[in-house]
């Protein structure tokens, strides 16, 4: 056990070697940190998805422990970690950006960009009203706050730029340039403007996902997740990313 003393609490943040931890964000399937971490409910040992599926096609006990996960569909006992995995990214920089870029990689050397975009066109083009219904995704998602960043303009031109709605649920793959597009429909911004989005004071690139944001800005705070945005003519300079808005 670790012990503390009053003198040892100052402002500085704890500094730990990775490989500290490996136990316990590595899978001893791969060797690998872990890719879409998944939780065996029997034992609480975590693995990659794609390794544990892999291996319980021809066994059905835990690798790490050998506990029997089910009799005859191991694959019911598995559930996605995504404390876990939200740790791992938080960790190790860069793995979720080229974990990503794998990802994208992947589909485009096999053509299923295109192939996902038939079958949803295929979907909606029958009698099927998608508006009557609920409209469910296996993904994870994120609540936000959608909140106008003060400035000096005139009330009535701030009550303008204001959401009726500000509080949204949408995917961690949802980038800042959906949320430009959204702000710009809803409150009707002219051709001649556009919508900054800000998190924690910090001006946000319009490629960033949702994930990546909440990642380095949100992580340790609760939700929902407060955006900022500000319509600004589209000529007007404006500070960059690493710059604070006051």
């Amino acid at each position: 056990m670790y012990h503390f003393d009053d003198d040892d609490l100052d402002d500085e943040p704890l500094r730990i070697n990775i490989r500290e931890l490996n136990q316990h964000v590595v899978c001893i399937l791969c060797a690998g940190y872990f890719i879409d971490a998944t939780t065996i409910i029997e034992c609480l040992h975590t693995f990659c998805k794609s390794c544990i599926v892999k291996y319980l096609q021809t066994s059905k006990h835990c690798p790490m422990c050998n506990i029997k996960i089910h009799e005859t569909q191991p694959l019911l006992n598995l559930r996605p970690d995504r404390t876990m995995q939200d740790i791992i990214f938080k960790l190790i920089p860069g793995l979720f950006d080229s974990e990503e870029q794998r990802k994208k990689e992947f589909y485009k050397s096999r053509g299923l960009d295109k192939v996902q975009s038939k079958v949803q066109q295929k979907s909606f083009s029958g009698k099927l009203d998608p508006t009557g219904g609920h409209f469910y995704r296996n993904d994870e998602q994120l609540s936000l706050c959608l909140e106008l960043m003060e400035s000096n303009e005139k009330e009535e031109i701030q009550a303008e730029s204001i959401l009726a709605k500000k509080f949204i649920r949408c995917s961690v793959r949802t980038c800042v340039y959906h949320l430009q597009k959204l702000l710009i429909k809803k409150l009707h911004i002219p051709e001649n403007m556009t919508v900054h989005v800000f998190c924690d004071g910090e001006r946000l690139h319009e490629d960033e996902p949702m994930k990546l944001i909440w990642l380095t800005h949100w992580f340790e705070k609760a939700a929902p997740m407060v955006l900022h945005y500000q319509p600004v003519p589209r000529e007007k300079t404006v500070k960059t990313k690493d710059s604070k808005v006051s």
